[in-house]
């Protein structure tokens, strides 16, 4: 076992399956793909590992065939000490090459969704090298990995009838740090002030090191300071980031079109009718950009659970709700200067369509890593959910709904079902209204028998609910402390 460098924070998982990758007994060259959207530590990650097993690592730039072509053959002959760059025909002859002069080993060809858009017909030429009588197959035992961000371009690679669908060993998907991890990251023990950063600049890693200069807020109290010197200074790379997602996704041709779904989504028109609706197009005509959302991992979507035929969306990315919520509508006030003036008057939208929702999220989040004793047994859904009330004539929202797994002639069984408040006291009456979500799903024909009515509280449980909740083992509340426990 190659052990991991102490630069490297977390990922032991990661590193686990690419050692293994890379130190496979096969005798034949294997094909990784691993993906992951920008600023995760990918390439960080596999310069590593490279670097570890004495590997080759190229990195792609934008640019046109021809400079791709001799940018590789100059990392080749620098990676075996040559005098001059190996001069190169074409993509063919480049794999060619790579085989021949690295021929065990690993090898790490980065950003390769830039090299498909110059060269479109890579994937092909990678899958001629790989065939049994390919270059690859003559003397190679090469690990070759294929690295990028582009998430719709690299979710393809092994899709349908790609070329090189069948022919990887390993998928690998870096992702975003939990907000666990997240908090340890960025050095942050107060659980109030760890979700107030999540709710910015979620678990990726890149954006405290390089994004924001080593600037982590000292406390709660210095949260606001924090985001006017940091994500809403015009000097701070971090300023336009949420910009850049959007642009480098190959798939988005219209960004306006694309903003406004997000900017949609992001002030709560979640469902397709709702967002079409908000945005002035018609619900057919959202599809397509959704989708391709969707294949970028810019958006989740969710069914309901007790509505099969409901869905929502979600923004998967916390910088890009952010800036949809607050910095998009202020970005004149932020482009002069004046960001402390424009995060004043965003006070109030930051808590209802920032915190407030991403709050919601991490407490589904903490629900579904929930252990059996919690709820009685592992959770096989977390959702957000719907649930009808006729005789009132309205609709009770559930911000964590827990089932089991669904089995072939059984009830559903409900395990949990919870209402989450971020800044505001949780009393008997948000535990009423969960009893009669429950009770009119038992009617639906749930089994709500061992149903856990739990409350998420971001500020206070007044004295009834923790008295309830004391006496009742089915009445769960869960604090700040308790989520990032």
């Amino acid at each position: 076992m190659i052990e991991k460098p102490e630069r490297v924070f977390n990922r032991a998982a990661e590193w686990s399956e690419l050692v293994a990758f890379a130190g496979s007994a096969s005798p034949h060259v294997r094909l990784g793909v691993v993906s992951g959207r920008r600023r995760q530590g990918k390439t960080y990650l596999l310069e590593a590992l490279a670097e570890a097993t004495g590997g080759f690592h190229f990195t792609a730039q934008e640019a046109t065939s021809a400079d791709s072509l001799r940018e590789f053959g100059a990392a080749l002959a620098d990676h075996t000490g040559g005098r001059a760059p190996y001069a190169l025909e074409n993509w063919d002859d480049a794999l060619r090459v790579l085989f021949e002069t690295v021929p065990r080993g690993v090898v790490v060809i980065d950003e390769f969704p830039y090299l498909i858009k110059a060269h479109g017909s890579i994937p092909s030429l990678v899958q001629r090298a790989l065939d049994p009588r390919g270059w690859a197959h003559r003397g190679s035992e090469a690990r070759l990995l294929l690295c990028g961000s582009a998430m719709s371009v690299m979710g393809r690679l092994l899709s349908g009838n790609a070329p090189l669908r069948g022919r990887a060993a390993l998928e690998l998907v870096i992702r975003p740090f939990d907000y666990r991890t997240a908090a340890r990251f960025w050095g942050i023990d107060d659980p109030r002030l760890a979700v107030l950063v999540h709710s910015v600049v979620g678990g990726t890693p890149a954006y405290r090191h390089a994004f924001v200069r080593e600037d982590v807020p000292a406390s709660v109290g210095d949260f606001d300071d924090w985001v006017t010197r940091t994500v809403l200074n015009p000097s701070v790379p971090l300023f336009r980031e949420a910009r850049y997602l959007l642009a480098e996704e190959a798939d988005i041709r219209e960004p306006a079109l694309y903003n406004s779904v997000l900017g949609s989504i992001a002030s709560g028109n979640t469902t397709r009718g709702g967002i079409a609706g908000h945005i002035g197009r018609k619900a057919t005509e959202i599809a397509h950009p959704l989708t391709v959302l969707e294949d970028a991992g810019l958006i989740t979507r969710q069914i309901d659970p007790f509505h099969g035929r409901r869905s929502s969306f979600r923004i998967s990315e916390p910088l890009i709700t952010f800036y949809e919520a607050v910095m998009r509508r202020e970005w004149t006030r932020l482009e002069r200067g004046n960001h402390v003036a424009a995060w004043n008057n965003s006070q109030a939208t930051f808590l209802s369509q920032v915190v407030g929702p991403h709050f919601e999220w991490l407490c589904r989040e903490w629900a579904l890593d929930a252990g059996p004793e919690v709820f009685g047994e592992l959770p096989g859904e977390v959702a957000e959910g719907v649930v009808p009330d006729p005789v009132n004539r309205t609709q009770i929202q559930i911000d964590v709904a827990v089932l089991s797994a669904a089995l072939p002639g059984e009830k559903r069984r409900v395990l949990s079902l919870g209402e989450c408040k971020w800044d505001r006291p949780m009393g008997l009456r948000h535990l009423e209204r969960l009893r009669r979500a429950r009770d009119l799903l038992s009617v639906k024909g749930y089994d709500t028998s061992g149903t856990v009515l739990t409350c998420y509280g971001g500020a206070e449980f007044d004295a009834e609910l923790r008295a309830v909740a004391a006496a009742d083992p089915r009445v769960l509340l869960v604090d700040l402390a308790t989520l990032y426990g």
